[in-house]
């Protein structure tokens, strides 16, 4: 089986909701399975203030992570339109991924959240595609094929996956957030499984 890495920060659990259902489009492709991972939080105190494993959810994620998958989906809330600052850092720590090339020729995609439909949501799902691009990926977005792409009223982007919460739970997914996240999914890894064959 090869694996999806879904790697995803999320303060309040929207974007891990959407990581979730990622994931389940992903394992909907023959020979492929999810690998989800989170990154720690980061802070401006110069001690530690994170333990090596959290306390619940998946694991952090490790350079190991990707070096071993065979694609990359990525998400974040969005933040004044650009990545969170726990996902920037993890992957600033990556060069020595991007030396090896062991990201080159991939899959990717991204996906974000955020609390109002203007939020920065493209341009975050832009932020996260640069450095993915510097690792030689080939990024994937969501056609207009894709029927909930249209019909959406609340996220959704030919970029990526969305979610706005608006005054929602985070984790409450419209269940046309839900279709477009299983489609970048399944779109990412089925696009891996051809590459490997």
């Amino acid at each position: 089986m090869a694996e999806i890495l879904v790697l995803y920060y999320s303060r309040n659990g929207a974007t891990e909701a959407l990581a979730r259902e990622v994931c389940n489009g992903v394992d909907s492709v023959d020979g492929m399975a999810a690998r989800l991972r989170t990154v720690p939080r980061v802070s401006a105190e110069t001690e530690a203030v994170e333990d090596t494993v959290p306390d619940s959810g998946p694991p952090y994620a490790s350079t190991r992570d990707l070096k071993d998958c065979a694609g990359l989906i990525m998400g974040s809330p969005a933040y004044f339109g650009n990545m969170a600052a726990p996902l920037k850092y993890f992957l600033d720590g990556t060069v020595g991924n991007w030396l090896s090339g062991d990201l080159a020729g991939k899959p990717a995609g991204t996906f974000a959240s955020t609390t109002s439909l203007h939020g920065g949501q493209e341009a975050a799902l832009l932020s996260m595609a640069i450095p993915l691009l510097h690792h030689g990926m080939i990024v994937v977005g969501l056609p207009y094929t894709e029927e909930a792409l249209s019909t959406t009223t609340t996220g959704g982007t030919p970029y990526g996956p969305t979610h706005v919460t608006w005054n929602r739970k985070p984790d409450s997914l419209s269940d046309e957030e839900k279709q477009l996240a299983q489609a970048l999914g399944s779109r990412v890894a089925d696009i891996a499984r051809r590459l490997k064959t």
